[in-house]
């Protein structure tokens, strides 16, 4: 079986495949490895690899991993919070977390803006956007997210980085990415509603199945769990 390093390798080659097919620097699409449910140890033979953004959906989960990997020793490591947040849990990813992919409302903003300790730097923080309507996704509404964007980009202690998506699939790849168009316009169009501040800068969109046709679209940070890590295992009441 592949090692997670031979698997890193192959997801950088398909990334460098696609910029170099599309006409894009490979250096300006990061890769995320989504490690929920993988351990401590699938997290530190990545990071051996040369990956230092992860990702992860569960928050309590997230926050033992970041301090089991911090106790052996493992440094210099990225924590993106993508899964949905509530407000119970906002003040462990506060104090946490480097980044926050998930808002969609601005009373999780706020309560993130208040409880990101001093100490630490600004919470990175991108807006969940339903791009393409879909009843069971969370995100803002495309016609309100140039209202929260302003909101969230207006609290201390939060950095405004962008928009994540996780549209539907599609029945195909050309109606894949006409959704990941509608994204990047989004991106785009609010980008210079704010002023086309410098730090407004990533469109996070694409997973394992679909980083191609993401990237062709204009993503700037793949997320990628299975095709690193291999297919989860849940348990059965998950």
């Amino acid at each position: 079986m592949a090692t997670i390093a031979n698997n890193l390798q192959g997801v950088r080659a398909r990334i460098q495949q696609v910029c170099a097919r599309h006409g894009r620097d490979p250096g300006a699409v990061r890769l995320l490895a989504v490690s929920k449910t993988f351990g401590p140890v699938a997290v530190a033979e990545a990071a051996a690899a040369g990956q230092c953004a992860f990702g992860e959906n569960y928050v309590q989960e997230g926050v033992e991993k970041i301090a089991a990997l911090r106790e052996a020793g493992v440094a210099g490591l990225e924590w993106h919070c993508i899964g949905p947040l509530q407000s119970n849990k906002t003040r462990l990813v506060a104090e946490h977390f480097d980044w926050v992919q998930s808002v969609d409302r601005l009373k999780i903003a706020q309560r993130l803006s208040e409880q990101r300790p001093a100490h630490l730097p600004p919470l990175q923080v991108c807006l969940q956007v339903n791009v393409d309507g879909a009843p069971t996704k969370a995100g803002v509404a495309p016609a309100e997210a140039l209202a929260l964007a302003q909101a969230v980009a207006a609290l201390p202690r939060l950095r405004l980085r962008g928009l994540m998506c996780i549209p539907d699939p599609q029945p195909d790849a050309a109606a894949m990415r006409r959704v990941f168009a509608q994204a990047a316009q989004l991106f785009h169009q609010l980008r210079a509603q704010l002023g086309a501040p410098e730090d407004f800068d990533t469109l996070s969109m694409g997973m394992s199945d679909d980083l191609e046709l993401a990237i062709a679209e204009g993503s700037t940070l793949v997320r990628v769990g299975s095709a690193i890590f291999g297919r989860r295992a849940y348990a059965a009441s998950a």
